[in-house]
């Protein structure tokens, strides 16, 4: 008899559908925050995996800014009907009027730094102590700063020095009155995995990851989609390209890269000749400074 063998992404698998398992037996409020982005739909697809066949022991949160592509918002709705998931969405825009914040300006006025204050406030508000997001160490340097189990303080802050250590795969979620834990499952997975998972779970994703036409604008060799989202300048150039997104943000702040890929193997193809982050290549902005990522995360970010 041949001995079973499991292959890399199998292990994969196993590792996040433990931390799945442990989150749900040590916290008890957690959320899985969901973007419509591959990574998080590849982590509601571990969670069914994880606790089948019941459903998924905690409600899915999508923090949103008003920015969003339409397509990840139709696929959102599409996935939470599917699944019978929960669903908690609060908006950037609330907060925005509520606390009197000062609404970003310029040609790609992103809201995202303002998430921080809607997501710790939603935090606060439903008392999560524990929240699962789809970051890899792959995707930006201040990524690889983080645990599996990445506590904040009180004030929802990050401080990268004092990261408790992970050995033999124990991960400690004791934590003080006030203070929550962010969970990254796919820690240990890399772009190209989170790929070939979704190529052989046969994942369903929004179109915008395929190839097609759209409108975009070309700035500073990125190519954003014309939205009411972005300031149209004159002396803009306007042009129809056909292309996809490796990764999906809001249409402020996330460029599209020129393919053909209309599989999930032509995507792979391309992915393999790339020596470019996705966050590198299409994140504007994730390219403020060379701390853009760590800073929003020690103020709350995600």
């Amino acid at each position: 008899m041949v001995p079973f063998k499991l292959d890399y992404l199998d292990l994969l698998e196993s590792e996040s559908i433990h931390i799945m398992r442990e989150v749900a037996g040590q916290f008890e409020r957690p959320a899985l925050l969901f973007s419509g982005g591959k990574d998080s739909i590849t982590l509601v697809q571990l969670a069914l995996k994880a606790f089948k066949p019941g459903k998924i022991p905690f409600p899915l949160v999508h923090i949103d800014t008003g920015h969003n592509f339409p397509e990840a918002l139709a696929y959102r709705d599409r996935l939470v009907a599917e699944t019978g998931a929960k669903l908690i969405v609060r908006y950037v825009e609330d907060t925005i009027k509520a606390r009197g914040l000062k609404e970003p300006v310029g040609k790609f006025a992103s809201r995202n730094a303002l998430q921080a204050y809607t997501l710790l406030d939603t935090i606060e508000e439903f008392g999560f102590d524990a929240c699962i997001g789809g970051a890899r160490r792959d995707e930006e340097k201040a990524r690889a700063k983080e645990r599996i189990f990445s506590v904040r303080d009180e004030f929802g802050q990050w401080d990268p020095k004092k990261q408790r250590p992970e050995l033999w795969n124990l991960y400690n979620g004791k934590i003080h009155k006030g203070e929550n834990v962010r969970v990254f499952p796919i820690s240990n997975w890399v772009e190209i995995d989170v790929w070939n998972y979704i190529k052989r779970e046969g994942i369903d994703l929004p179109e915008i990851y395929f190839s097609h036409d759209r409108e975009v604008l070309v700035h500073n060799e990125h190519l954003v989609a014309v939205s009411p989202f972005i300031r149209i300048d004159d002396g803009d150039v306007i042009v129809t390209k056909r292309v996809r997104y490796r990764t999906v943000g809001d249409m402020t702040c996330t460029a599209a890269v020129e393919s053909t890929a209309t599989t999930i193997d032509d995507i792979v193809a391309e992915i393999n000749l790339t020596s470019i982050s996705e966050r590198g290549e299409t994140r504007i902005d994730d390219q403020v400074s060379e701390a853009a990522m760590e800073d929003r995360k020690k103020n709350g970010y995600f």
